[in-house]
């Protein structure tokens, strides 16, 4: 499951009633987070993973289903960088429209079940269609 952030519904809202134009992002991608994002979260203020190799996971679009009955899906395994020091525990994810860890917007949010990626767990992996985004 995940909720959209403040920043997209406004976009969203602008861009569907003809105020203005929504550009889609020319990156997306999935970060992992050690406390759960909220609406107003943005690529700056949300807490990620810390552990030694950790980045941000671009998403092609080719690695999403299209969306049907308004959800999307992975299409395929989405594999981050391993663990080689450190570790981290992921409870939530946000889903940005930036790279770069601590910049751009967060897009989408959510809550993932506890666990500790450290370099007996790594690489953290999201199963093909284990990353559902919906609309309501």
């Amino acid at each position: 499951m995940a909720s959209k952030s403040d920043y997209l519904e406004n976009k969203i809202l602008d861009h569907a009633l003809g105020k203005t134009a929504f550009t889609m992002p020319a990156t997306v991608a999935l970060a992992m987070c050690t406390a759960v994002p909220t609406d107003a979260s943005t690529g700056a203020t949300i807490t990620e993973a810390t552990y030694t190799g950790y980045a941000r996971k671009v998403i092609a679009a080719s690695d999403l289903n299209a969306a049907s009955g308004g959800t999307t899906t992975n299409a395929n395994a989405i594999t981050f960088n391993a663990c080689t020091a450190g570790s981290s525990t992921i409870i939530g994810f946000a889903i940005c429209d930036s790279a770069t860890i601590g910049a751009g917007n967060v897009l989408y949010w959510g809550t993932t079940t506890s666990k500790v990626i450290d370099t007996s767990n790594t690489p953290a992996t999201v199963a093909a269609s284990g990353l559902s985004v919906s609309e309501d």
